[in-house]
């Protein structure tokens, strides 16, 4: 473990001013939440590219998103082969255990889980099958959406169509587990697509009844 470093100095001073003069105002919000523990309501499944801030698009404090993200931000099938299932256990504890009312799925422009899925696909992304990779498996997950682009010819609305597709794809997934299936048909929980141009930040919401992206 002498490998493990102290934090880089500018994340430490920024810490510290937060803590100085942000921190004084939420102190009860914070110990509310130590003590009682955490009651999101929505639970918002998204990708880790760092652009993708989902706490500052939606104005949200401490306790009131439960967020899960990942490469892509991909729902994989429902699987149940006893192994490591990240996403799953994330779904199953908001869903089950936190019993969020809203569950959603973010896509964002310019997504580089995406490009490396399109890149698969057209056999020029030799760095993601290499058998040692971890993301060439997952992002195998987005193939069936890249079958459902095919009929989009022009290759700079390629990735915005698989970004899209990529959110439809896993809010199908979604319903492939049955206890977040039973909470919808219960009216328990909703599901909801959402897309982010990241460049001016406007969002795109998915429209199940057209199976189209409209603005919000």
């Amino acid at each position: 473990m002498h490998r493990v470093k102290s934090l880089p100095e500018d994340l430490l001073l920024r810490y510290r001013d937060w803590k100085e003069h942000r921190f004084p105002s939420d102190r009860d919000l914070f110990r509310k939440l130590a003590i009682e523990g955490q009651n999101p309501d929505t639970m918002v499944i998204a990708c880790c590219d760092s652009r993708v801030g989902v706490n500052t698009i939606f104005g949200q404090r401490a306790g009131e998103l439960f967020v899960h993200r990942n490469i892509a931000n991909l729902v994989p099938p429902y699987v149940q082969d006893g192994r490591y299932q990240a996403t799953a256990a994330a779904i199953e504890f908001a869903v089950l255990h936190l019993q969020v009312a809203h569950l959603v799925v973010m896509g964002h422009s310019g997504c580089g889980g995406v490009r490396g899925c399109l890149e698969m696909c057209q056999g020029t992304g030799d760095v993601f099958t290499r058998p040692d990779s971890f993301m060439g498996p997952w992002l195998d997950l987005l193939r069936p959406a890249h079958d459902r682009i095919v009929g989009v010819t022009d290759p700079a609305a390629l990735p915005t169509a698989m970004e899209k597709e990529a959110v439809q794809l896993s809010l199908e997934n979604l319903m492939g587990y049955p206890f977040v299936a039973e909470a919808v048909d219960a009216d328990r929980l909703t599901l909801h697509g959402l897309w982010v141009d990241l460049a001016e930040m406007e969002m795109e919401a998915f429209d199940g009844r057209i199976r189209h992206f409209v603005p919000s």
